[in-house]
């Protein structure tokens, strides 16, 4: 079947007159590094999305993504499109006005995932839930196919697959994917340059905005949860974007007492999004009461309620999970 299917894409892509690589919204390392090295493959006639305004642009972390900046943005992109292949998008509804308008227009639609929560929306759907991320599904379609992997396209997959397991930290980090890795750097990847980039080089703003989200975060039921809770506020006193709030639910995650952390940003008046992680806790389980997904032990969702009241409602459902 997944032979099947990867040949059913490889033919979709090669009818396609005009194809539109759609990233998530609040994209991250995976979903833009999976984008680009998708848009060296095919060329020129793909277009890639990022789903920021043009006022937010690309996250500085990732700049450095080969054609990243040749990408378009909510604000400017245009319905145009035959084929919309969306990576690392883990629910339809992480594609957002007018970019959902345009993929339930296109006459085909692809999804290229590796969320196990993924419910398969789109008309041709290849989701493999055991790998490490969103890059390592692609790269592995490519070698099925023996498609030649260039430098910068390897480039773009190694920042997927690094930025997806932490730095090679996290449980989904795979013999697999390790050799993969490996394969990556063979090919010309310098690996110390890119966690560098990846993790090393921030804005000072970037930082202060982290460690004032952090001193302030809330500790509950014998300290085992810690919970950021973000203000627009917030936002604003530092500048900061969401690309500023990556790795926050990281580093609770870290204290030694700490079964579950969870961030907490306030989106608008009657909108907060949440990212949950933990090392032992199926975070998955508690965001489904919101509709959300994601990983085991790594997951988001929105919950369409001012922060406090949001913070009120997960607090019940960790509480819930905690004690079943």
């Amino acid at each position: 079947m997944n032979e099947n299917t990867i040949n059913f894409i490889f033919n979709e892509i090669e009818k396609a007159q005009k194809i539109l690589i759609i990233s998530h919204v609040n994209p991250d390392g995976d979903t833009l590094g999976t984008m680009c090295a998708l848009k060296l493959f095919i060329g020129k006639k793909a277009d890639t999305l990022v789903q920021t305004s043009a006022a937010t642009g690309i996250p500085e972390t990732y700049k450095f993504l080969p054609e990243i900046n040749l990408s378009k943005n909510l604000d400017n992109v245009q319905n145009i499109y035959d084929l919309v292949i969306a990576v690392d998008v883990a629910s339809i509804d992480r594609i957002v006005q007018n970019a959902r308008q345009i993929f339930d227009n296109a006459k085909m639609t692809i999804n290229i995932d590796h969320h196990k929560t993924n419910n398969g929306y789109a008309k041709l759907n290849y989701v493999i839930g055991s790998a490490s991320s969103a890059g390592e599904v692609l790269y592995n379609i490519f070698k099925e196919k023996n498609i030649e992997i260039t430098k910068d396209m390897a480039d773009c997959l190694y920042v997927s697959i690094l930025t997806d397991t932490g730095g090679f930290r996290y449980e989904n980090t795979k013999p697999e994917t390790l050799e993969i890795a490996a394969k990556l750097i063979k090919l010309g990847v310098d690996n110390a340059d890119i966690t560098k980039k990846c993790y090393n080089k921030k804005a000072k703003n970037m930082v202060l905005f982290q460690a004032s989200i952090v001193s302030k975060a809330k500790f509950l039921l014998n300290n085992t949860v810690a919970i950021a809770l973000i203000e627009e506020s917030d936002f604003k006193k530092f500048g900061a974007n969401n690309e500023y709030t990556e790795g926050i639910a990281e580093t609770l995650r870290t204290i030694k007492t700490v079964e579950v952390s969870a961030v907490l940003k306030e989106s608008d008046n009657q909108t907060t999004k949440v990212s949950l992680r933990s090392d032992n806790i199926d975070v998955c389980e508690i965001v489904k009461k919101f509709n959300g997904g994601g990983h085991i032990h790594a997951a988001g969702c929105t919950i369409k309620k001012p922060l406090k009241i949001a913070y009120e409602l997960l607090v019940d459902e960790i509480e819930k999970c905690l004690n079943s």
